[in-house]
């Protein structure tokens, strides 16, 4: 068995955006209020509250440009929140869908054909530790499976080396 994490948006993303930065697209974010569910902060992934006010911008969950980079729209709070840290359990995000997309990728960052699978939320974390015990597979997106947008991501949690005893 695969041990797993699920990682939200690093906070070094967050706060250039909190701080005025630009987005994937070199815009700047838009403030909207939030109406309730369906507005899923990516960082502390947590849903924004109902008239809390939120940003909506491009995000690109890849560190450079290639033909597998997807962009797509996220939300953030858009006071600073905690990032998540509760790692090794399903992000509160992710029961606010009945299913999600999960895709798997390799240390280049490429779509691992054959991965991409809508997922019920009772089983990501079985399909997640699935693809992550492929060796050819680095990390698994988390994605909505209606609109695509990322939502976090799932790495293997590496075991720590053993000590060699010097008897």
């Amino acid at each position: 068995m695969t041990a797993l994490r699920f990682v939200a948006m690093p906070t070094a993303d967050a706060e250039h955006l909190w701080n005025g930065g630009r987005d994937a697209y070199d815009r700047l974010p838009e403030t909207m209020v939030s109406d309730g569910p369906g507005h899923p902060c990516r960082h502390c992934l947590e849903n924004i509250d109902d008239g809390e006010k939120l940003l909506v911008f491009a995000y690109r969950p890849f560190p450079e440009l290639q033909p597998y980079a997807e962009t797509g729209p996220i939300f953030l709070h858009k006071q600073p929140c905690r990032r998540y840290a509760a790692e090794e359990i399903l992000p509160p995000v992710l029961m606010t869908s009945r299913d999600f997309i999960l895709r798997g990728y390799n240390e280049d960052n490429r779509i691992v054909y054959g991965t991409g699978a809508v997922t019920l939320v009772g089983e990501i974390a079985a399909y997640g530790e699935k693809l992550l015990a492929r060796p050819e597979i680095a990390y698994v997106h988390v994605r909505s499976a209606r609109n695509n947008c990322f939502q976090c991501r799932i790495d293997k949690v590496e075991a720590p080396a053993l000590a060699q005893s010097g008897a």
